[in-house]
């Protein structure tokens, strides 16, 4: 029984473990996800120009999938939690509504001299579906990026 069946389709946010079915499999189920995501943005009135209302209220599970169909990598964690692969991580952000999106990995991974580059790439997909993407630096100088729907950033974040 494949995800689909047993509870739906839950994009990889990085915090998970690494996909178990194999990765056509995925791609499929992947791809069939985001074309119900771009059909719901038809259905609403949206199209391209910004997410919908469905993604407004899951906006870590919209922004996820959005990196997963783009191709980029996720990170994953084994059961102890502990990380075992690099790419990007999809979390909560500071503000309702928003979303952060680190680039990790286990140590020594090279994840941090990877995550400007990734990053960027990750807030290209993230702009040509209409979320505002801004670059921060958190603790130790490390880059995230925080996202929402447009219509303006909360925070008082310094940007990089």
């Amino acid at each position: 029984m494949g995800p689909e069946q047993s509870g739906g389709f839950e994009p990889a946010t990085g915090d998970g473990p690494p996909p178990a079915e194999p990765a056509a499999v995925r791609a499929g189920s992947v791809r069939t996800a985001f074309e119900g995501l771009l059909q719901i943005r038809r259905l609403t009135g949206g199209g391209a120009a910004g997410p919908a209302p469905w993604e407004r209220n899951r906006p870590v599970r919209a922004v996820a999938l959005a990196l997963e169909h783009s191709g980029s990598a996720p990170s994953a964690v084994d059961a102890g939690g502990r990380r075992v692969s690099a790419g990007y991580r999809v979390s909560g952000g500071e503000s309702a509504g928003s979303v952060r999106v680190e680039w990790v990995g286990p140590p020594g991974s090279g994840a941090v001299h990877d995550e400007e580059e990734a990053l960027s790439g990750c807030a290209t997909v993230l702009r040509g579906l209409g979320w505002t993407v801004l670059l921060y630096r958190g603790p130790r100088r490390r880059r995230y990026l925080e996202v929402e729907p447009p219509g303006g950033m909360s925070g008082g974040h310094g940007r990089s």
